[in-house]
């Protein structure tokens, strides 16, 4: 008698490895953000995509105001297109990221999704501000 979990096998693991090391290509977490801006190790530029009155009512500290809707080529000239950006939304509920992510992938631009979201952030314990 097998259960829900093991009733399809786990993939081998030269699968598993592919697979998981891929994820990190897309994705980071809440806990490492924290750490480059806490650490002056800031190489992106975080994007908060939600709308802009979300954004004023909390957000990461050292996040950009960028509503998904709003990423296009001008909103971006001002970066060199090398510029990784990480994005986020309200949550694992939320997928403006992926549709944020979309939107600079399609204009050529390198993007990871911060997995959590606001969400995320606080279940870490952290805060987020206001300013």
């Amino acid at each position: 008698m097998s259960s829900a979990v093991s009733r399809e096998p786990a993939a081998d693991s030269a699968k598993a490895l592919e697979h998981f090391s891929r994820l990190l290509q897309f994705e980071t977490d809440c806990w490492d953000v924290h750490h480059a801006l806490g650490n002056n190790k800031q190489d992106f530029i975080l994007l908060d995509v939600r709308s802009s009155q979300s954004f004023e009512q909390g957000h990461v500290e050292g996040a950009l105001s960028l509503p998904h809707q709003k990423i296009t080529v001008q909103t971006l000239e001002a970066y060199p297109e090398y510029t990784l950006f990480v994005v986020y939304c309200a949550g694992p509920h939320c997928n403006a990221t992926e549709k944020a992510a979309i939107r600079l992938a399609k204009l050529g631009r390198p993007v990871k999704k911060m997995i959590g979201g606001v969400t995320g952030w606080l279940d870490e314990g952290f805060e987020l501000s206001c300013e």
